[in-house]
């Protein structure tokens, strides 16, 4: 058993009634149950499934629970927004999406191709980087 979390955005009433009579609501659209068996986590999301037909287009549900194999040891379940793919990269999960006519695709590719200035003697940076046993208050005096 692990703990499962629900988190909801914009559903109908039907979905918040339902979560909260199997998980705890700690915020508005947050649920949670500190030991969910697989079985009824799996019901439950069968049955948010058969609703997803209701679910706004900036709505939806997002489930996640402890899984120790898979990747951030969190397995999700997405229903509706967010509107992301979440890709796993060397054992993390990440929030993956498009670029769209918003981002500007010319300066996004000359700033890969940028090369990075050589940092100088006297930055500050490179001295926190040669000197790692600097605590937190002595590197911010410099």
């Amino acid at each position: 058993m692990a703990m499962t979390i629900a988190v909801t955005r914009n559903t109908p009433g039907r979905f918040r009634g339902f979560l909260a009579s199997c998980m705890l609501e700690i915020a508005p659209g947050v649920y949670v149950a500190p030991r969910m068996p697989r079985d009824v986590r799996e019901r439950v999301w069968q049955v948010l499934l058969s609703w997803a037909e209701l679910i706004p287009p900036d709505g939806g549900v997002v489930l996640l629970w402890r899984n120790r194999k898979a990747p951030s040891g969190l397995d999700v379940r997405l229903l509706g927004w967010p509107k992301k793919e979440l890709v796993e990269y060397e054992g993390v999960w990440l929030a993956w999406r498009g670029l769209t006519a918003a981002h500007d695709v010319e300066e996004l590719a000359r700033l890969v191709e940028a090369e990075e200035p050589p940092l100088e003697a006297g930055d500050p940076i490179l001295r926190l980087v040669e000197r790692p046993d600097l605590d937190e208050e002595e590197g911010s005096s410099l």
